[in-house]
């Protein structure tokens, strides 16, 4: 079967192409229009479609809309009600549900040949599901594990909990609106002065500033059911810390709050997952998905304390992995075994041939050294900070090697260094890179960890030697690179510990505050020549900044 997933409804447009059973291509539409998340989470957005992105995975796959078996689009009309049915404040979601019902429509319009009658609307938390078992690589089960969705809501629920079987999925539990950890934590996100469905990470960084000095009464008004689910309380957060705007200062009072809710959702997360092993009959691994799914802190207590020996997250386990999980889950009910996804790397790539003519047309000087990996690990080594573009763009939020920014994570000061350089919050961390032969002697936890999604407790003795990495409570947001999966980052990374005796890098995103992810020659070109970078290292080719522009004239 030739499938093309689509998300659209609420946030981060996506697609992804499965060919065969086997992920071809996944991209976010944020990529292509430069708008971050794509769009804003309101009803009348829900007519916008991630067309650019659905037709790049169609060309790259070699495939005309005419040509596909299926679309599979992350939202089922028909499981809706009316938002005042639900218990939520949303006047105007009927207009989303009637723009969902419409899109096989709206579709057909901008895939030129598609027909309508192919589109398959596939429940929200389904395709999140999917996302995280039919993806998850086969030493986590795949197709064969417990699964865990967590989110602000889909059609009419906000979680789901239940065990695939052979690839295909029993539901165990579901928890109706407008019970949500999900929107919990993006009202808390609005509350502290950030951007709902797009800052929630900002929260969970602040809150390891504060101490939890709110938790009894969390506890009290955020409870687990006896039947796997959940109920949300009123919790009146101005009684706790007052409302903040976007540029007002920061209290402890804020911290204390973000540090509060941050321990409850753990918690309860925590208690989902027991009952989720219990009513699975275990011993599964455990695959998540959804936003909540993308709380790196909650997913590493989860798998120090949680039951489950394995816990796979996915890479892109928002609302934009709902493409490639919908598109899986039709796939594998249409009677084809799917294949784990290969990596995050599913998105746009360059030639090396295409990268230098941009580098001509640009007219920048540059150079092709021997090794890009050792020449920029030298830089790295002389504390210069280094632009690294390299293969095809990672699919999900998390900067992953492909488009990153890179530092030395000896020096400390080159945490506020990094954030002023991308305009963000200087509580903000950066994280670090590590060889997978080496990350088990900096960090603790479970390993290896690829994808970004869990914390780990820098060792001791590690910690006076990588600052710039160190949260403030002693954790780092870690990434293990396998030299099988990523060589030539693995090369990079060898190259910087033979200079310094660190097998660690900073790692961060490659874009500046509220822009999305570099992702094409040109753009990084562009960030390049407004930031304060030493090295853009594009594919093979070398641009220096004292020599970037020696070609104009």
């Amino acid at each position: 079967m030739r499938v093309l997933g689509i998300n659209a409804i609420f946030h981060d447009p996506a697609a992804a192409l499965v060919v065969d059973g086997r992920v071809v291509a996944a991209a976010e539409e944020e990529r292509f229009s430069r708008r971050k998340h794509g769009k804003r989470p309101l009803p009348f957005s829900a007519w916008e479609l991630p067309e650019r992105s659905a037709r790049w995975c169609l060309a790259y796959g070699g495939l005309h809309a005419s040509e596909l078996d299926a679309v599979a689009y992350s939202f089922d009309p028909a499981l809706c009600r009316p938002a005042d049915e639900l218990g939520l404040s949303d006047p105007w979601d009927w207009l989303r549900q009637e723009y969902a019902v419409r899109a096989p429509y709206f579709l057909a319009d901008v895939l030129d040949g598609l027909d309508p009658d192919k589109v398959v609307f596939v429940p929200h938390h389904v395709a999140h599901a999917a996302s995280a078992a039919l993806a998850a690589p086969t030493s986590y089960g795949q197709g064969d594990c417990a699964v865990l969705v967590l989110d602000g809501r889909g059609e009419r629920a906000s979680h789901l909990a239940g065990r695939y079987r052979d690839g295909l999925l029993e539901p165990l539990a579901t928890q109706d609106l407008p019970h949500s950890l999900g929107l919990l934590y993006e009202d808390l996100t609005v509350h502290l002065g950030f951007l709902r469905s797009s800052d929630e990470y900002k929260v969970m960084a602040l809150a390891s500033y504060g101490t939890p000095k709110h938790l009894d009464l969390l506890r009290e008004l955020v409870t687990v059911t006896p039947s796997g689910g959940f109920h949300v309380g009123g919790i009146d957060f101005a009684a706790l810390a007052p409302p903040r705007r976007e540029h007002d200062e920061m209290t402890e009072a804020h911290a204390n709050l973000a540090s509060s809710v941050q321990a409850r959702l753990e918690e309860v997360i925590l208690d989902l997952a027991g009952w989720l092993y219990e009513a699975a009959g275990g011993p599964y691994a455990l695959a998540m998905a959804g936003g909540v799914a993308l709380n790196c802190v909650a997913n590493a207590r989860l798998s120090a304390q949680g039951p489950y020996r394995r816990l796979w997250v996915q890479p892109a386990a928002g609302d934009a992995g709902t493409a490639l999980g919908a598109a899986l889950h039709v796939a594998r009910t249409g009677g084809e075994a799917v294949a784990p996804m290969p990596g995050a790397d599913l998105g746009r790539g360059y030639s090396d041939a295409e990268l230098e003519a941009e580098l001509n047309r640009a007219r920048l000087s540059y150079t092709r050294p021997a090794s890009i990996a050792e020449y920029a690990a030298d830089v790295l080594a002389r504390d210069g900070i280094v632009a690294w573009f390299q293969g095809r763009a990672e699919y999900g939020p998390r900067a992953l090697g492909h488009r990153s920014l890179l530092a030395h994570p000896g020096n400390e000061a080159n945490t506020e260094r990094l954030n002023d350089v991308k305009g963000r919050e200087q509580f903000r961390p950066v994280a670090p890179m590590v060889l997978d032969s080496r990350a088990a002697e900096v960090f603790e936890g479970e390993l290896p960890s690829p994808y970004m999604l869990f914390v780990h407790r820098v060792r001791e003795e590690w910690r006076k030697r990588i600052p710039a990495v160190v949260h403030v409570d002693g954790t780092a947001r870690v990434q293990t690179v396998d030299p099988a999966v990523d060589p030539l980052t693995a090369a990079m990374l060898s190259a910087f510990d033979r200079r310094t005796g660190l097998p660690v890098v900073v790692n961060t995103s490659l874009n500046t505050a509220g822009r999305p992810m570099v992702d094409t020659p040109r753009e990084a070109m562009e960030l390049f020549g407004s930031a304060p970078v030493d090295l853009l290292a594009l594919g093979p080719f070398a641009v220096t900044r004292s020599g970037a522009f020696d070609g104009l004239g």
